[in-house]
């Protein structure tokens, strides 16, 4: 029974990290287009841009990282094996990891006033957290019941899907 409450736990969490993880790069691409707006407006809205990203990091993100950290952990220690599904997971997890923390290098940049990446390459940015949402799921859902070649197949099918609509949306913008 431990093991349920703590499996829910860490979905609830898992959901609260990926919502605080695509909510933070919209965040980014508006700063970005703010830096394209005239005086005084660009200054008003950069700095409403950090005080949310500052309370939406540190209030909501950085701890749903830290407690899906620890009771996937716990949940790891209760499940007692590794089966080879897992180490995958945990491999896209690693991933999601380093994009969290490319995130947080972003943030840090916003938060000195710096813009480094155009408003095109973060909606880009953007959907990396997708993929490794899509992947994780469709692993943990299906563990073995899937074959590999299968897997990323479905998982290149489904970025150049994500890479499409961007340049559609794009097109669409400039209109």
């Amino acid at each position: 029974m431990t093991y349920l409450y703590i499996k829910s736990l860490h979905i609830i969490f898992v959901v609260t990290w990926f919502a605080g993880l695509f909510y933070i790069v919209r965040l980014f691409i508006y700063f970005a287009e703010a830096t394209e707006k005239p005086e005084p407006e660009k200054t008003i809205l950069q700095t409403q841009l950090k005080v949310m990203q500052k309370r939406l990091w540190y209030g909501i993100t950085w701890p749903s990282a830290v407690l899906t950290l620890i009771f996937g952990s716990w949940m790891f220690y209760l499940y007692g094996s590794l089966p080879n599904w897992l180490i995958v997971k945990l491999g896209f997890v690693v991933g999601l990891f380093l994009y969290h923390f490319s995130c947080h290098r972003i943030f840090k940049q916003h938060q000195h006033g710096e813009v480094k990446q155009t408003s095109t390459q973060l909606r880009i940015w953007n959907e990396v957290a997708t993929l490794f949402l899509v992947s994780i799921v469709f692993l943990v859902v299906l563990k073995n019941s899937i074959s590999f070649l299968w897997g990323v197949a479905g998982l290149i099918l489904f970025a150049i899907i994500l890479m499409l609509a961007i340049r559609i949306y794009k097109k669409l913008r400039a209109r």
